[in-house]
């Protein structure tokens, strides 16, 4: 019944679940499989970094992998831990950072549809990483600039959304998007104007590419802490969940609330385009399919997503790295092809619902 009073949720761009806000929370796992899930997803994370630092344009046999695992200055020692682990570890830290603010996006617009782009902040970092490759900026400062654009969109879309009268996620929403559609412009310029030998490497990175990628221990960190802080408010995201005038009735500060979660979305997300770019698909899909699995306790939910993001993605690069070795693809290609098919399933499953 709370529900009918949230008037105008969710129907900008995606498909509207208000219907099922308050009966979702019902689909609880039992503990004992609850901490099955957790284990098999943290060990299939760590088997499948292992995997993807055996997978390349170099064959290497399980005897010369294991050498170059227990030894760095075996013979493949360097290959597998300057260039092969750097790149799974980076990997798996952007599939978990998407992952993480694609639930938390979803439950700021009330969709589980929404994606971890939608308000900005990746066309902020892309526009300034890009205009650093133009310039001829060196690779080692490209994430730095794009965390300065990222944040520089957030301060953006805080401003704007903010201005004056009632706040609301419709509000969020629609500067988001708008602010997302003036860096798409800008990065269009840049792409036109920039010179042909940067061309390559802008491309890249628009679609998403792990190919410079250093072992990411700051953006660990900062995924730990994001998680840490996320976890805590768990059961405050449930109530959020169900809109704000129930969050409201229910005693949370829903101004503060909303706006804490999208700073931390928007967080994660200028981490995740720092490393890798554009990646598609992981912020949108893996939030939903562990919502289909878990259910929509963010207790479980969120550190499911987490794991199966970073487990989906390092195992998305290493096909990336392998299906047409040694040339290598964007990973941001096989995640849209991934993901486009069992997108429109998903929105097709939703339409048969309503």
């Amino acid at each position: 019944m709370l529900t009918a009073c949230l008037p105008g949720m969710g129907h900008v761009i995606f498909l509207s679940s208000d219907s099922q806000n308050v009966n979702r929370f019902s689909s609880m796992m039992p503990t004992a499989h609850r901490r099955l899930l957790f284990f098999l997803l943290a060990i299939s994370s760590v088997a499948s970094i292992l995997f993807a630092s055996a997978i390349g344009s170099v064959t290497l046999d399980w005897a010369q992998w294991l050498a170059a695992i227990t030894d760095s200055g075996s013979e493949h020692g360097e290959l597998i831990w300057r260039l092969r682990l750097p790149r799974a570890g980076s990997a798996w830290a952007v599939g978990a950072l998407l992952s993480l603010s694609g639930c938390l996006m979803q439950v700021l617009l009330r969709n589980p549809l929404a994606d971890p782009y939608i308000l900005g902040v990746s066309g902020g970092a892309s526009f300034a990483a890009l205009l650093g490759m133009t310039v001829g900026a060196s690779a080692a400062i490209i994430p730095g600039l794009a965390w300065a654009g990222a944040l520089m969109s957030i301060l953006i879309v805080f401003s704007l959304a903010r201005g004056e009268g009632p706040w609301s996620g419709t509000r969020l929403l629609l500067t988001g998007v708008v602010t997302a559609s003036g860096w798409a412009a800008l990065i269009s310029l840049l792409l036109t104007l920039g010179p042909d030998s940067s061309l390559r490497g802008m491309l890249f990175w628009l679609m998403g590419d792990l190919s410079y990628s250093r072992f990411p221990m700051w953006a660990l960190a900062i995924l730990l802490l994001v998680f840490l802080a996320c976890l805590g408010m768990a059961r405050s995201l449930n109530v959020l969940a169900m809109g704000e005038t129930t969050a409201r009735l229910l005693g949370e500060p829903t101004g503060k609330l909303l706006w804490l979660v999208y700073l931390l979305a928007s967080i994660l997300t200028a981490t995740a385009v720092s490393i890798a770019g554009n990646v598609g698909f992981v912020g949108l899909i893996v939030p939903h399919l562990m919502r289909l699995i878990v259910g929509s306790d963010h207790r479980i939910l969120l550190p499911a997503a987490a794991l199966f993001g970073g487990l989906f993605l390092v195992l998305s690069d290493t096909l990336a790295r392998a299906i047409l070795a040694p040339r290598q693809l964007p990973v941001g290609v096989i995640t849209a092809l991934l993901g486009v098919p069992l997108f429109l399933m998903l929105l097709n499953r939703a339409r048969v619902k309503q």
